[in-house]
């Protein structure tokens, strides 16, 4: 039998880093499954919804990547994991929980998840999506306004206090650990398609 395999998809905020790993499991269905390292942001309940608004969610400090790193182990080990589950809304982790089961192809989508050496020791493939800064800001915004319920003033605050710094700082040098570059994520279908027809090839 086959062993389980990490495929890491990172890129900045709006890239269409979420987009290809949702269009990927869209494919396979419960073929294989989707970890998102957002979900794994470090509970903050003990300060008011004001004071969560001002941290700065896109520093590698604001993740529980040990954790993380924890339940890759154990997928990669044949176990199922219980994942917790971010809310956007309140800025926090919900109450709920998500239950990951081990599969032979296991998606991990996040920001920075080519930052930390021993997270990326773990994904057996590593693509990161590349989109210029003015589509991903663009993108952005519209998600964060439609879906999050923020304002745009926020958002470009936002933007402009830690997301940009963060990315040039973080995300833009974890590129370099790559094994697949991508301009464009999810909008571009050669390399979805090159992609899909990889894990069809590991899942026969």
């Amino acid at each position: 039998m086959k062993n389980t395999i990490m495929i890491g998809i990172a890129g900045g905020s709006g890239s269409g880093k979420t987009t290809l790993a949702e269009n990927i499991k869209r494919c396979f269905g419960d073929k294989i499954s989707l970890i998102r390292h957002d979900d794994y942001y470090k509970s903050q309940n003990s300060l008011s919804l004001d004071e969560k608004a001002t941290l700065n969610y896109d520093h590698p400090s604001a993740f529980d990547t040990e954790l993380l790193i924890s339940h890759i182990k154990s997928l990669k080990a044949g176990n199922d994991i219980d994942c917790p589950v971010y809310d956007y809304t309140i800025h926090d982790r919900s109450d709920k929980i998500r239950r990951i089961e081990c599969r032979r192809v296991i998606l991990l989508e996040g920001i920075l998840i080519f930052e930390n050496q021993e997270l990326l020791d773990l994904l057996d493939m590593k693509i990161f999506v590349d989109t210029d800064a003015d589509i991903r800001i663009l993108r952005r915004i519209s998600r964060d306004v439609k879906e999050r319920g923020r304002s745009l003033e926020s958002v470009i605050n936002q933007y402009i206090s830690t997301v940009k710094p963060m990315h040039e700082r973080f995300v833009e040098p974890s590129k370099k650990n790559a094994d697949i570059i991508i301009p464009e994520g999810g909008q571009n279908p050669v390399a979805y398609g090159m992609i899909i027809e990889k894990i069809r090839a590991y899942l026969s």
